[in-house]
């Protein structure tokens, strides 16, 4: 007998059945069988379900000789049914990948209750995915399991069939089958839910319900919308027949009269001349099914039970109970005219606020510049942090008389320190603070509004090191490049008086796809300084802030935006990564800001993953993390510099580099191991390669070639030089060897040296570098001359790292057409190896060193 049975009645759903068949049999929890009723479907449903039963034995198909609709074919399933538990899927929607999984595991947990209530989301044609907005209600905090008694809210979530699981023992004992006609699923699940001893909830999407465009039953215009009547006498009968579940009749009666009115008020769904019908027989039905006194004078309800939002529904109630169409009409009518003169008036508003703004503005740029004031701004107008937020810190400790404002949206204002000024973009608080602060600080361009006054100074930040194609060197690259106007980028470009860099392939790439006359301040990333500055017990709040449990290696899978999709890359099953590593490990997934939207499905993944998307500082993250995997963002060069293990992961190279390009091949030189599948990022952790002494040497070299500056004073010498006018006296740049970026919090290692090097070379004025004094023959040359790329070096059987295996990642470019089959990942989890290496050990040099290294687009290569 299997644990579940899957019952999907199929009809007029061809194109969605194979993913709603595939979505069940991929599931890891293969204790199944998969009941597919084909409801004499026109289309070529019946042959897809045949087609699978031949492909897996675990499929049942069933042909229906006529079309009986979707209650009764429910019913055709629910007679052939052997599992212990019965769970409906329509043909149309799929359960989400390990649901079965999770709703096993929870079953087991509450003991087997007769009911258990599971999340849904629903998905769009465009991609996008939103949870149940009333997730809170499946909290599964508290006793359990439960009777709907304790915890009424239950009732809230859509009284659907396809969201919960049920014992078939308790179906067939209380005899529950679904009646025909429409709105099948009401006289099921408020029975179903109200008679059950033990209920149960689990908090995870496993279901994503599609939002059709068209052919959905709830979109079509029909007379078989008056269903809904039949369907609330059966559920009265229900309570009839039970005088000990009569205390739910004030609830439902309101939630009928809400049901009615929403079938109403929805266009489209009433055929033309019945409306005014279909409120008549709700008029009846109120008068039918009114509990005796009334829920409105006064009857308790059960405990936690809520009434509805009379503040908006409480007309449309009255009007349903009491048949008036006509009013009904003339209220809308006058509903709709009102909304009509809004918009126009809002319209008017907006554009005489617009004209007074300017003005404003043009007042503002007659008066005195205020020197000792300067204005902070981050990407699109988001909360404080980045290299923005580190140079307002600094302005505030090393020129404390200037006195600063952060431009961020309202949303955002509790992340601007409660020092600093906080206005609103497009307020008039803006405009003044753009047309007379001396000193004006941005990631990204400001309002292509500004005018620029002589005597003000504009500092161009930048996001961090370039790996992917920017500026003009995206002219040729529609898909990255879409709207960008690059002459107003030109012209942004011209406002800048200082643009940061932070080594020498930032500040050559910046010179070249931003050409101006400003100067280039190679002194660092200022928003790494806080690498340096941070100590242990900062490192531990911040841990303990995330939820990340002590012993737990966290570690920060944070991709970058795909210019070639316009939804989300989600290449990992993150779900699978957790259960493959252990219980030891922690993932921390964050989302690229500009979707909007987490890397995780909404509640679909073990308590070990925790979103993080919304955090507003990634430098924060990567100081809690113990790990970073991600692909061509800049924060791997970042992460570089904190000196913690990274793993490249990049399953789309190509088609990356022919939408957006990058000025180097991150396989030639990685910062660490490189993963090209999933199942090879899983052997680079189960191996322990991700924090091996290769790996250590792949990062030293990085942090050399791409960290020159980043000692944990970049700030510093960034206001030292504009706003103090220090260039000759500013702090010498800390060498890599002396530096000593905070550890994390699990993995605690000595300081790494760095790879081959030269003697730290003295920085200049201007953030230039000294020529390079000449070497001995066979001296390494620093990584920032190279001309060739390293070659994998072999590996030194040592304790900080197991031996290599076959399925071991590759680093290297694949040699030729020879290259090595893809790896699998191991058949069991096996435990991974603690971050912590072990004492530096003799390694023997490569067999080609980073003087044969190649520079990357960009870099000084001669």
């Amino acid at each position: 007998m299997p644990r579940f049975s899957v019952i999907v009645p199929a009809y007029r759903v061809q194109a969605y059945l194979p993913e709603c068949l595939e979505s069940v049999l991929e599931q890891s929890c293969t204790d199944l069988e998969l009941i597919a009723v084909d409801d004499c479907s026109p289309d070529a449903c019946g042959a897809v379900i045949d087609e699978f039963a031949v492909r897996d034995a675990r499929v049942r198909p069933v042909h229906l000789t006529e079309n009986v609709g979707l209650g009764r074919a429910r019913n055709a399933g629910l007679d052939r049914a052997r599992g212990d538990y019965l769970l409906f899927l329509d043909g149309d929607d799929s359960l989400t990948p390990h649901a079965l999984r999770a709703i096993a595991d929870r079953l087991k947990e509450t003991g087997d209750p007769d009911v258990l209530v599971y999340d849904y989301a629903r998905t769009f044609c465009s991609g996008r995915s939103t949870r149940n907005q009333l997730a809170d209600r499946l909290t599964e905090q508290g006793p359990a399991p439960f009777r709907l008694a304790d915890r009424p809210g239950l009732l809230d979530v859509l009284m659907v069939v396809w969201n919960k699981a049920y014992r078939r023992e308790y179906v067939e004992r209380a005899a529950f089958t679904f009646p025909p006609g429409y709105y099948e699923d009401t006289p099921w699940t408020y029975p179903v839910l109200m008679s059950a001893e033990t209920v149960a909830t689990l908090d995870r999407v496993c279901v994503h319900y599609r939002q059709r465009r068209r052919g959905s039953i709830l979109g079509t215009t029909s007379r078989k919308h008056f269903d809904v009547f039949e369907q609330y006498d059966r559920v009265f009968a229900h309570l009839a027949a039970h005088p000990e579940l009569a205390r739910w009749h004030p609830v439902l009666f309101r939630r009928m009269v809400d049901h009615l009115a929403t079938v109403f008020v929805r266009r489209g769904r009433l055929p033309r001349g019945t409306r005014a019908e279909f409120l008549r027989r709700a008029r009846l039905h109120c008068a039918r099914h009114r509990p005796g006194g009334g829920a409105a004078r006064g009857r308790r309800l059960p405990a936690g039970a809520r009434p509805e939002h009379w503040g908006g529904a409480r007309l449309r109630h009255a009007l349903v109970r009491l048949g008036g169409h006509r009013t009904y009409r003339l209220l809308s009518l006058g509903s709709r005219f009102s909304r009509r003169v809004l918009r126009l008036t809002g319209g008017v508003l907006r554009r005489t606020r617009r004209a007074v703004l300017r003005v404003h503005y043009r007042v503002q740029l007659l008066l005195p510049l205020r020197a000792d004031r300067a204005v902070f701004t981050g990407h699109r107008g988001r909360g404080y942090g980045c290299n923005p937020g580190a140079l307002e810190a600094a302005f505030r400790e090393f020129a404390p008389h200037i006195r600063t404002t952060w431009i961020a949206a309202p949303e955002h204002h509790h992340t601007v320190p409660a020092a600093t000024r906080r206005v609103r973009p497009g307020s008039a608080a803006y405009w003044t603070a753009l047309a007379r602060s001396a000193y004006l600080v941005g990631s990204t361009g400001f309002d292509p509004r500004l005018v620029k006054r002589a005597g003000q100074t504009v500092v161009q930040t930048q996001a961090g090191t370039p790996l992917k194609r920017m500026g003009l060197d995206l002219q040729d690259r529609p898909a990255a490049a879409r709207d960008t106007d690059f002459a107003a980028l030109l012209r942004d470009a011209d406002a800048w008086d200082y643009c940061l860099s932070a080594n020498r392939h930032s500040t050559l790439t910046w010179e070249r796809v931003h050409p101006a006359a400003y100067a280039t301040l190679e002194y660092g990333q200022p928003r790494t300084d806080v690498f340096h500055r941070a100590t242990p017990a900062d490192v531990a709040r911040l841990r303990a802030s995330l939820g990340i449990p002590e012993s737990a290696v966290a570690v920060l899978y944070a991709p970058t935006y795909r210019d070639y999709r316009r939804t989300q890359h989600r290449p990992l099953d993150l779900a699978r990564l957790l259960r493959l590593l252990g219980p030891g490990f922690v993932l921390l997934t964050r989302a690229h800001p500009s979707y909007g939207a987490p890397l995780a499905e909404p509640g679909g993944g073990p308590d070990r993953l925790i979103d993080v998307t919304a955090h507003p500082s990634a430098e924060s993250l990567c100081l809690a993390s113990d790990a970073l995997i991600t692909d061509y963002s800049s924060l791997l060069f970042d992460y570089a510099g904190l000196d913690r293990p990274i793993v490249v992961y990049a399953d789309d190279r190509e088609a990356y580099e022919a939408a957006r390009g990058t000025y180097f091949d991150l396989r030639s030189f990685p910062p660490g191991a490189v993963a090209r599948s999933e199942d090879e990022l899983i052997d680079v952790f189960v191996t322990g390669h991700w924090c091996g002494s290769r790996s250590t040497q792949l990062r030293a070299a990085f942090r050399e070639r791409f960290c020159p500056h980043d000692d944990g004073h970049a700030a510093e010498r960034v206001v030292r030089h504009v706003v103090l006018g220090e260039e000759p006296g500013l702090p010498p740049v800390i060498p890599l060897t002396d530096r000593t970026p905070v550890p994390s919090a699990t993995a605690p290692r000595p300081r790494t040296t760095t790879a081959p090097a030269t003697p730290a070379r003295p920085t200049v004025p201007g953030g230039a570098t000294a020529p390079a004094r000449p070497t001995t023959p066979g001296a390494p040359v620093p990584a920032t001359d190279a001309k060739a790329p390293p070659a994998e070096a072999p590996h030194a059987a040592s304790p900080a790292e197991p031996p290599p295996t076959s399925a071991r990642p590759r680093t290297e470019p694949p040699p030729g057409p020879t290259a090595p089959a893809p790896t699998t990942a191991p058949t069991a989890p096996a435990p991974a190896p603690a971050p912590t290496p072990a004492a530096p050990v003799a390694v023997e040099p490569p067999e080609t060193t980073l003087a044969d290294a190649p520079a990357p687009v960009g870099t000084d290569h001669p």
